[in-house]
């Protein structure tokens, strides 16, 4: 029996919530540790199962892990093998793409299973293979896997990314790390996660200038050394509960965040309503008086995060008046409004990429299935919000990219659980 949430809604929550580290830098930077043969120590990993899985992947291909507490871990990757990579983990998560990078700097040839990840629309990796061919990196796909061959001597090159790819841009930096001369990344994604890896970089010895921007340059180096990292919070957890705390009308503090990270989409909670103070490493979200409609577009950052976008059409539903959502990212985005749709949410899915989100309602708990991590997420902030009670099926999607998601939201008085 697969787990479920029992929610009972209608509460103001209420008190203080600490952010986890954040799960999509994470995964770049258990990556990046590859790229040197000597020992990291890895700090404020979140434990959600993305997480976790690919730390199994790591040990699976001969890394030595030894947890050094509960979210800190030391890492010996001199003695891996990509020919052990366990194919049903790999296949799992999306996060898997990133080990391309390391193990080409490393390895001249090996396969891949294909990665897996969220059904939120197209994810080829088309964009990573066009930029390794002009490393000269051969690939073939056959017989379900990816088959790569590098050449004898990687040289650094001018990359132009074919689209602001996060996971193709992190690739591309951990194997110019280690290749000859200078690399220049254009149409570079500047994504927090993408910082993270390019800091990471750095320590172990990449000269490394231009992170935060669209152009990253890289001079690699012959050998990387290993280092101690600590992860970067994780703002789409501090938004999830951001949103939790305003759509119920509570009243609560955000700990461990970095707003600078969230500035697009705090500019959008201002005009809908509502009502917030933001400091260094906090944010405390008051109750407010009523939400507006708005129009809201996903873009790459520091646009408005389309993972941020599911737990948000949960606040428009409460506000007055009529709400545009574009996501011109993803085709599958908008698999959650159909399920808010059974709890009473007025809304009208235009074509795949926009929905008008008709407000104020009150939705009504039902019976609701997530379908990726956002949308879990999503639908659990909509049980929180609605009158009765709201069962929410398939949440080990949630827990995916969220660290006990359920035990947070106690702490701020939800009445939530997993049955």
């Amino acid at each position: 029996m697969a787990d479920k949430f029992l929610i009972k809604g209608g509460i103001p929550l209420s008190g203080t919530v600490e952010i986890s580290g954040y799960k999509n830098a994470a995964g770049a930077v258990l990556a990046a540790v590859l790229l040197s043969e000597q020992e990291s120590i890895i700090d404020n990993l979140p434990l959600c199962t993305d997480v976790l899985d690919q730390i199994e992947i790591l040990k699976q291909i001969g890394a030595e892990i030894v947890w050094l507490g509960e979210k800190k871990i030391k890492i010996n990757p001199s003695d891996i093998n990509p020919e052990k990579i366990p194919a049903e983990l790999f296949e799992k998560m999306r996060v898997s793409v990133l080990l391309i990078g390391p193990f080409l700097a490393r390895f001249k040839k090996f396969k891949i299973p294909h990665p897996g990840g969220d059904k939120i629309g197209l994810r080829s990796i088309s964009t990573h293979l066009e930029a390794l061919k002009n490393f000269g990196v051969k690939t073939e796909e056959k017989d379900g896997f990816y088959h790569f061959e590098r050449p004898e001597n990687l040289e650094g090159r001018r990359i132009v990314l074919k689209e602001f790819s996060v996971t193709a841009t992190e690739n591309v930096m951990m194997l110019a790390a280690l290749a000859k001369g200078k690399t220049r990344i254009e149409i570079a994604a500047a994504e927090p996660q993408v910082q993270d890896t390019g800091k990471i970089l750095q320590l172990m010895g990449v000269k490394i200038s231009g992170l935060g921007t669209h152009t990253i340059e890289i001079e690699g180096q012959e050998k990387l050394k290993g280092v101690s990292f600590s992860i970067c919070p994780d703002l789409l957890e501090a938004g999830t509960f951001f949103i939790a705390l305003a759509a119920t009308g509570g009243e609560g503090l955000i700990k461990k965040v970095n707003p600078e990270h969230l500035i697009m989409f705090l500019e959008k909670m201002r005009e809908i309503g509502v009502n917030f103070k933001v400091s260094e490493k906090e944010i405390l979200v008051k109750p407010s008086k009523e939400f507006k409609a708005t129009k809201i577009q996903t873009l790459p950052y520091p646009g408005f995060p389309t993972d941020l976008q599911p737990q948000t059409s949960i606040l428009l539903t409460q506000a007055q008046g009529k709400s545009l959502i574009h996501e011109p990212l993803f085709e599958n985005r908008f698999q959650h409004l159909q399920e808010l749709k059974k709890m009473g949410a007025d809304i009208e899915i235009t074509d795949p990429h926009r929905a008008l989100i008709f407000g104020k309602q009150k939705l009504i708990g039902n019976k609701i299935n997530a379908s990726d991590i956002r949308s879990g997420a999503a639908l659990i902030l909509a049980g929180l919000v609605a009158e009765g009670q709201t069962l929410v099926e398939n949440i080990s999607q949630i827990n995916r990219g969220y660290e006990k998601i359920e035990e947070k939201l106690k702490k701020l008085d939800a009445q939530i659980e997993k049955v």
